[in-house]
């Protein structure tokens, strides 16, 4: 699906029922923003959650071997790296040994 790449506004009309939009509006009054505003940003945030929860990518061999390689492919040991993994995990900074 192809894009212009501007900052043009375009409509976007949708069809809901009385519940729905009231429930939308109380929302919206809460964030103090307006129905377009606030259902805009509730859509874009979820179609963004959706295509970062894309696990399925189809490639052919040749870049997935590729990829396959990269991931096989033990990182360099550095200080950086030491010192990460040397480092206690927020969540188990207070467990006693």
């Amino acid at each position: 699906m192809k894009h212009a790449q501007t900052n043009e506004s375009v409509s976007i009309n949708i069809r809901a029922k009385v519940r729905q939009r009231d429930i939308i509006d109380k929302a919206a009054e809460r964030l103090g923003r307006s129905r377009s505003d606030f259902m805009l940003d509730a859509a874009c945030s979820r179609a963004e959650d959706v295509l970062l929860d894309q696990i399925f990518f189809t490639v052919d061999a040749g870049t997935f071997e590729k990829f396959q390689a990269l991931l096989d492919r033990p990182l360099p040991a550095t200080d950086k790296l030491r010192r990460l993994l040397k480092t206690k995990a927020p969540w188990d900074k207070n467990k006693r040994a």
